[in-house]
């Protein structure tokens, strides 16, 4: 074990910050790309929000819930 933080590999990643930063990154399933935050539906679909903003006319008809193009099932934005 390191006695100090500097004799660590550099991107070993071994704090807590670290940890949880790396394990929100979750891909996009429309673009692939990788966001610290991405829109989930329960059918396991996830959406980062470029591509939810560029698709919001197809996902939404009130601006507070969206509907899931995979399951159709229809998912809140959390601001109601």
């Amino acid at each position: 074990m390191p006695d100090s933080v500097d004799e660590r590999k550099p991107g070993q990643g071994t704090g807590y910050r670290e940890r949880r930063k790396k394990a929100r990154m979750e891909p996009c399933h429309w673009c692939r790309a990788t966001a610290p935050f991405v829109w989930h539906c329960r059918c396991g679909l996830r959406i980062c929000q470029t591509c939810m903003d560029e698709n919001f006319w197809g996902l939404s008809c009130n601006g507070i819930t969206w509907v899931c193009p995979d399951c159709g099932d229809q998912n809140g934005f959390g601001n109601q």
